[in-house]
């Protein structure tokens, strides 16, 4: 006589449970390491022997397809600036200080990322996204609005260093993007973030980011009637690192 085998469900349920939440936690665990893994050494006179990378280790490289065929970023190597900084203090995780011009060489709050030079995109006609309005057929400034073309920029150091002469629109979001300037004295034209300027009722556009000088320096753009994605970065960090490099005030503590 065979003798009958009894199942408990609910034992059977917690220890699925169990495995299924492990098995969860150490993915999870793993997919956290798509940033900053392998771990490597921040200082270049004692690297580690090898790359430290846990358990369980980094992922299979993930691709981004996006609707832009010509580019599709995953894991990139990070940008190397050892030669621009220096630690404050001889432990791993110090500090690091910029040892020359922090918003040219794009250290600390004026970081900015290895992102595809290429144009982003609208997605309905696939055209370049953010271009100046004399690019733009059909796109106007509301009247209800100031149009900041033709007026002079001030500078932090209160200077006129520059004056608007076109405006960059984002086609997408409907919005402006960058006022196009050009530098006192020089033929020379920079991108501002419009979300950085503040345009007067005295008919001045006031820069508080930066100074005239390094108005003046600011990144450039390959072509002068679109912007590429990296190019959007390093505008975007140069002005808003201005905001604590500009002097050298705005980078100390409060007294």
């Amino acid at each position: 006589m065979s003798t009958p085998v009894n199942f408990d469900i609910a034992a059977m349920s917690l220890y699925a449970f169990f495995a299924f939440f492990t098995g969860l936690v150490l993915w999870l665990h793993r997919e956290g390491k798509r940033e900053g893994y392998p771990l490597v050494s921040d200082r270049p006179d004692k690297p580690l022997r090898a790359p430290i990378q846990g358990f369980p280790g980094v992922p299979e490289l993930k691709v981004f397809k996006l609707a832009h065929p010509d580019h599709f970023p995953a894991r990139e190597a990070e940008r190397d600036v050892s030669a621009h900084v220096v630690a404050a203090d001889p432990y791993p995780g110090a500090p690091l200080i910029p040892t020359g011009n922090a918003m040219q060489d794009g250290v600390g709050p004026a970081s900015w990322a290895n992102r595809a030079d290429v144009p982003d995109m609208t997605y309905d006609d696939n055209v370049p996204k953010i271009v100046p309005l004399r690019a733009a057929p059909g796109w106007v400034v509301d009247e209800a609005c100031p149009d900041p073309r033709g007026k002079p920029v001030r500078t932090l150091d209160g200077k006129i260093a520059a004056v608007v002469v076109d405006l960059w629109v984002d086609k997408s979001e409907y919005i402006l993007r960058y006022l196009e300037v050009e530098v006192t004295g020089s033929d020379r034209r920079v991108l501002v973030p419009m979300f950085l300027a503040t345009v007067n009722s005295n008919g001045v556009v006031r820069v508080v980011s930066v100074t005239a000088e390094q108005l003046a320096g600011a990144p450039g753009i390959r072509n002068p009637e679109q912007i590429t994605l990296l190019e959007e970065d390093k505008v975007a960090a140069y002005f808003g690192g201005g905001h604590f490099y500009a002097t050298p005030e705005r980078s100390e503590p409060f007294v």
